[in-house]
């Protein structure tokens, strides 16, 4: 990988040198993969940089087309930086933005008109009257002739130079969602169910999202003489696959892009992860077989074949182009046995170390035997939701467990929840203006504006007091509970702020305060509303500061999934297994966050609520162990060790 900025000197973009591009039998469309997002981004803003200076040369405007949603910030972003730092000017610019919520004014926080002035416009020279975004605020009577006033105007600039895509997991671009035709051009069109959940949490609940929107067509996109489209993280990996690999059909819109000659998908290795040379790699050609790509292989092949590790024959694997695999190990009895006794070694009862034992095959180690244990929790429930069983099996077993909530999950608190106890502490001292103040406050609340101080205080203390009643259930002194209040989340808006040197200055304490031998976090970095991302990199910042410290020698990092995703069976590198009583107990201490039941505001496109996610999930972690051949167990929560010594 080239360092960024040898990539800002190159002045020839080339994605192959950037990134990792293959061409196979299976892929449609050009792309290309990069290790980190911000890194592809960048690369992509050289190309439209490039594209913009070019055209100023030539006299002639550079028509862009533009996309909003969160896979194109950092693209902005690095164009501002080349405007203010490097002198980029955006004079000869005309752009036309994709889609807008209808109905929407252009002054709400939530329409796209206010997200490309706060990310991009406001910051460059561009002139305003060459600005285009379509009206969400104009009278419906009013919407074909502004939609064929939008596609004349296009035209009129000779068409789009370039076009800057997401993807919705609806495979939609633009708008366009399933069932848009080819030929279709800027139009109204209603929203899928799934486009609205994925938009629910910046509007602070499904109910919230418009169920319209006015987009540029098919058609209009396909015109572009030069489109790119960027996904990023594993919820991403799916639809990315069927658009790449798929048949061209409108229930994928995406895929119509087979049909461009000029397109490239840049994506990071988790929105890659379904695509044939990513996931299973032998299909395509010959391999390099390494310890993870066995491993990978035989949890896929006992998957396709329906068979236990130790049922695998000789001819399963030649039959499912693994034949180069049997040659370099000899046999698939060996092979087998290998295998399963690779993946029988992560399950271990004992997540901090069985004390006195030989801990030559297991996943942690057995001394010190009474360990200091860091947990996590990027939100006041994470900890319960996600590793629950192992949070009780790590008190149990006598270690000194702290449990540390990064932010004060404040915004996921209804309105009416913090009204009925704003209400009883009323009742409770009729003579409290701020609890009045508060009352007052929620009740004249516009949803689209942000909580008065006041009221997100009440918030945060309620997800303070949830999480304290947990953690007392099950078994931790309130001392080693730690609220850090992180600053990058406290705006009151679903925006956060960048992650901060105040951020990572709070975590740099309170590691080196506990000196921890274990530290567990969140490493789902398919949450949709990107705050376990941003507490995830605190935490790696962190350990970038703090790992030439003697005590970090003896600190191991273990990452646990969130809601959303599990870790794959390949992946999992220590499983904790769960009896039946651990299952109900975990249960009972996800309930003591009530503001999160019934309801809860970021629900995604799942209506479980989490302690049912979390249950299923643990249940079906422990069916796919057992299917393997392994120990039949009631549930499993699963960890990958992050070598931090390793990385930086």
């Amino acid at each position: 990988m080239i360092a960024e900025e040898q990539l800002r000197n190159l002045k020839d973009i080339s994605y192959q040198e950037a990134g990792i591009y293959e061409n196979t039998r299976f892929e449609k469309i050009h792309n290309v993969v990069y290790d980190d997002a911000h890194f592809a981004s960048t690369v992509v803003a050289m190309e439209i940089a490039a594209l913009i200076r070019q055209k100023e040369v030539e006299g002639k405007p550079c028509v862009l087309g533009l996309a909003t949603g969160s896979s194109p910030i950092r693209v902005y972003e690095e164009l501002v930086r080349m405007h203010r730092e490097e002198g980029l000017s955006f004079k000869n610019v005309v752009t036309f933005n994709l889609d807008e919520y209808y109905p929407m004014t252009a002054q709400n926080v939530q329409s796209y008109h206010y997200f490309m002035h706060e990310y991009l416009f406001r910051h460059i020279d561009i002139p305003e009257d060459q600005i285009n975004i379509p009206k969400g605020d104009i009278e419906p009577e009013e919407v074909l002739e502004f939609c064929v006033n939008y596609e004349k105007k296009i035209k009129s600039y000779g068409g789009l130079d370039f076009q800057l895509l997401g993807i919705g997991r609806t495979g939609h671009i633009g708008f366009n969602e399933p069932g848009s035709h080819y030929n279709s051009r800027t139009r109204l069109i209603t929203l899928d169910h799934l486009t609205r959940s994925d938009a629910a949490p910046s509007f602070l609940g499904i109910e919230n999202v418009p169920k319209k929107a006015i987009t540029m067509g098919v058609r209009s996109v396909l015109d572009a003489r030069r489109i790119v489209l960027l996904a990023w993280g594993q919820n991403k990996a799916e639809i990315v696959q069927k658009a790449v690999e798929g048949p061209v059909t409108s229930h994928v819109p995406s895929t119509y892009l087979q049909e461009h000659k000029n397109t490239t998908f840049i994506m990071d290795k988790g929105a890659a992860a379904e695509l044939t040379r990513i996931k299973t790699p032998w299909l395509v050609g010959p391999c390099e077989w390494t310890t993870e790509l066995t491993r990978k292989a035989v949890v896929w092949l006992c998957d396709r074949t329906e068979k236990s590790i130790l049922r695998l024959t000789d001819k399963d694997y030649n039959d499912n182009g693994m034949e180069g695999l049997l040659t370099k190990e000899g046999s698939s009895y060996d092979l087998n046995i290998k295998m399963f006794n690779v993946l029988q070694h992560t399950i271990s009862g004992w997540p901090g170390g069985k004390p006195g034992a030989d801990d030559s095959n297991r996943p942690e180690r057995s001394e010190p035997a009474r360990k200091r244990v860091l947990i996590l929790s990027p939100h006041p429930d994470d900890d319960v939701i996600s590793m629950g069983g192992t949070f009780d099996r790590l008190v149990e077993q006598g270690h000194e467990v702290h449990v540390a909530y990064q932010t004060s999950g404040n915004i996921a608190v209804s309105n009416h929840e913090a009204l009925k106890f704003a209400e009883v502490a009323t009742k409770l001292n009729p003579d409290s203006a701020v609890f009045k103040d508060i009352i007052k406050s929620i009740k004249a609340h516009d949803d689209g504006s942000i909580d008065a101080p006041e009221v997100r205080a009440l918030k945060g203390l309620i997800r303070q007091k949830e999480s304290l009643g947990a953690a007392r259930y099950l078994g931790l002194a309130d001392d080693h509970v730690h609220f850090l209040n992180l600053p990058f989340y406290e705006t009151g808006a679903i925006k956060k702020k960048p992650l901060g040197q105040d951020d990572i200055d709070i975590m740099c304490s309170l590691i080196e305060g506990i000196k921890p031998h274990q530290i567990y976090a969140a490493g789902d970095l398919a949450d949709p509303h990107g705050t376990h991302k941003v507490c995830l990199d605190a935490l790696f910042e962190a350990l970038d500061v703090l790992k030439d410290n003697a005590y970090m020698d003896d600190c191991w990092v273990w990452l646990y999934r969130g809601a959303w995703h599990e870790w794959d069976m390949h992946e999992i590198e220590m499983a904790v297994p769960m009896s039946p009583d651990q299952v109900l107990k975990k249960r009972s201490a996800i309930f003591f966050h009530q503001s999160q039941k019934d309801g809860v505001m970021f629900q995604g496109d799942d209506s479980r609520e989490f302690w049912v996610r979390a249950e299923e999930r643990n249940k079906h972690t422990a069916a796919k162990s057992h299917k393997l051949g392994l120990a039949d167990y009631a549930a499993i929560e699963a960890f990958k060790r992050y070598h931090f010594k390793q990385t930086k």
